[in-house]
């Protein structure tokens, strides 16, 4: 990955103090130990799928273009489709009705200036580094929520204030980054004037299902006061609850870690 052991021993410890890792030893009796995934973290798993899907949309690459996923269940190649578990229509971010959900509460996080990393993800040495351009996007506190919110038709520079405990020129900064990322486009909403509105392209609203899986995963394991969902989330084509469900393009089938290969496509 390219970091320094210092920053690793941190996030390793993180991710254990929060359920997403556990440390086993190797064998019997062993003092070495490895890392292994917990059912909270595999249950990211849709989520990892439309972050591939969405890399390869947008950013092919040698890697990428080398790697092809495998159903075994139905041994088919596929790529990962976001549907609704009711109608098992394709999901839409212009199809989702948005309501507030029993734990729907003000963002009341300090405003604090969170800088970018400096070195970007697609700079590490990993040969596995499948999602860095994502990851450059979504990886950042500010970054991800105000793509987040473009999503609720938020697409104004004082609408984004109301929203979010974000400085001035924070809110300035990651915008110009979505903009010149391809995420979103300017438009002018004044005559003779530099106020703009920031609508999603087609790269930005292709995020919505790694949004859309990561909120439903954040509804099961991310609740500590059992308080209920921040959102109700309603599909206009079905008009019902919308539970979304990522599966297979070849068989329809939902999507499991241990039915899933990466293969080469050489």
């Amino acid at each position: 990955m390219g970091v320094s052991r210092g920053v690793l021993a941190d996030r390793l410890k993180w991710l254990q103090s929060i359920d997403c890792l556990q440390q086993l030893p190797e064998r019997p009796g062993s003092k070495r130990h490895s890392y292994h995934l917990t059912q909270k973290s595999m249950e990211l798993y849709h989520n990892a799928l439309t972050a591939l899907n969405w890399e390869r949309q947008f950013h092919a690459s040698p890697s990428l273009d080398k790697m092809e996923l495998l159903h075994t269940s139905c041994g088919n190649k596929f790529h990962p489709v976001t549907r609704c578990i009711r109608c098992n229509h394709s999901i839409e971010h212009s199809d989702v009705i948005y309501l507030p959900g029993p734990g729907a509460a003000m963002d009341l996080r300090k405003m604090k200036i969170r800088r970018r990393a400096a070195l970007p993800a697609n700079n590490a040495p990993s040969q596995r580094n499948l999602y860095s351009n994502l990851v450059n996007i979504v990886g950042d506190r500010w970054t991800a929520n105000v793509l987040a919110l473009a999503f609720h038709g938020i697409r104004r520079f004082d609408q984004f204030r109301e929203e979010l405990p974000i400085a001035k020129n924070t809110l300035s900064d990651r915008l110009k980054y979505l903009v010149n990322q391809g995420i979103f486009e300017q438009h002018a909403y004044q005559i003779n004037s530099s106020r703009y509105e920031y609508r999603l392209t087609k790269k930005g609203d292709a995020t919505f299902p790694y949004f859309i899986t990561l909120l439903r995963w954040g509804d099961k394991w991310c609740d500590p006061d059992n308080s209920g969902r921040p959102l109700k989330l309603m599909h206009k084509i079905c008009s019902q609850p919308l539970v979304p469900k990522v599966v297979c393009s070849a068989c329809n089938g939902v999507l499991n870690a241990h039915e899933v290969k990466l293969v080469s496509s050489v």
